[in-house]
């Protein structure tokens, strides 16, 4: 059989397999598949072989562009999909597992759905079935140069966003027009919204993800806004405040404390620590100045083709940061009924320390 050229990622997920003792992976999930194969396909499954095979399943609308996109991938009708688990046993299915005799291991996400699972199941009988998520989820955590490259370009294109949102926002406007205001430049420059922007006025911002409604900004009130466009299929994501003059010495309070532990934590992020640890340094920061139980969720989160991907930056997570990763850092603080202050940025982890993608001004 002459031998396919496949991705990097591939290369590396190939590996992952023989290293748990796979004998092939069936991937559904859609921005598991681009990442593998950069084809961005709703209907697809990936089968993936530890002997190096690997063909993509779609359906008739999708396979012209699956040879334009990925040229060197077997393409097949995913109707007529079933996993041949006796070629896999006969190449050799549970060599080097004691006790295995010829036993088939098959890697699947476990976030399928279940009629999709009970589907695999039907396809590749007798075969057992071991979760591969987080595998995957762990070969994306890093980004490539070329992922990189489009990450910087939709954080660009965010701060680029926000700095016109600000110009036409005008007292008398309510928040779901505000929200329209940033929805619509991201549909004019971007490629829509990598999530539905978050527009908050005054006490509305201590719910960290409150739906914008018709409650109308005086000018006066500060407002929170967590907003991120998508270009090029990547996601951005970045959270600001507006904080009028007239703002009142306990919001400055709680903002410069949340400002600080944003601050505090993109000056710890490098490669080597945990995800725990660059938590707690903005955690620790925040009780100190009182705030500790109004900081309520995790630092960050990774950001890709997925709005919330690995790493998680949260507390008790073991997971220790790597050169090429790219997450957001956002502690904040939430007061019932008074005020809420979040700072989000993302940042790309590089092999000093890290570098800053988000640059509006905070």
């Amino acid at each position: 059989m002459k031998k396919q050229t496949i991705t990097p990622r591939l290369e590396e997920f190939i590996r992952t397999l023989k290293k748990r003792r796979l004998d092939a992976a069936i991937v559904r999930d859609q921005a598991n598949v681009r990442a593998l194969t950069g084809i961005d396909c709703d209907n697809a499954l990936l089968a993936v072989c530890a002997d190096g095979t690997v063909v993509f399943h779609t359906d008739f609308r999708y396979i012209p562009m699956a040879h334009r996109v990925a040229p060197w991938l077997k393409t097949k009708d995913i109707k007529k999909f079933k996993l041949d688990t006796s070629r896999l046993r006969a190449a050799g299915g549970g060599a080097g597992r004691p006790g295995a005799k010829g036993e088939v291991r098959v890697g699947y996400e476990s976030n399928l759905t279940v009629a999709k699972f009970e589907a695999l199941k039907k396809s590749a009988k007798k075969a057992k079935f071991v979760d591969v998520l987080s595998d995957l989820h762990a070969i994306r955590a890093v980004k490539t140069d070329d992922e990189i490259a489009k990450l910087k370009a939709a954080a660009a294109l965010n701060d680029e966003i926000w700095e016109k949102a600000q110009r036409e926002f005008k007292p008398g406007m309510t928040e779901r027009q505000m929200a329209r205001v940033i929805r619509h430049l991201m549909i004019e420059l971007g490629d829509g919204e990598a999530f539905e922007t978050i527009v908050c006025v005054g006490a509305n911002a201590a719910e960290c993800h409150h739906v914008p409604d018709d409650t109308v900004w005086d000018g006066r009130l500060p407002v929170l806004v967590d907003m991120g466009v998508r270009l090029n299929g990547y996601c951005s994501d970045m959270t600001r405040n507006i904080v009028p003059r007239g703002a009142s010495a306990r919001y400055r309070e709680v903002y410069k404390a949340v400002l600080d532990a944003n601050l505090a934590a993109i000056a710890a992020a490098k490669p080597g620590i945990s995800a725990g640890a660059l938590d707690k340094v903005a955690r620790d920061l925040l009780a100190k100045r009182g705030l500790g139980k109004a900081f309520g969720h995790s630092l960050g989160h990774g950001v890709g083709l997925e709005i919330h991907e690995a790493p998680m930056v949260a507390k008790r997570q073991k997971t220790a940061l790597k050169a090429g990763m790219v997450h957001s850092i956002e502690p904040g603080a939430y007061l019932e009924n008074e005020l809420g202050v979040r700072i989000e940025d993302l940042v790309l982890l590089t092999p000093g320390g890290c570098e800053l993608l988000s640059h509006s001004a905070k």
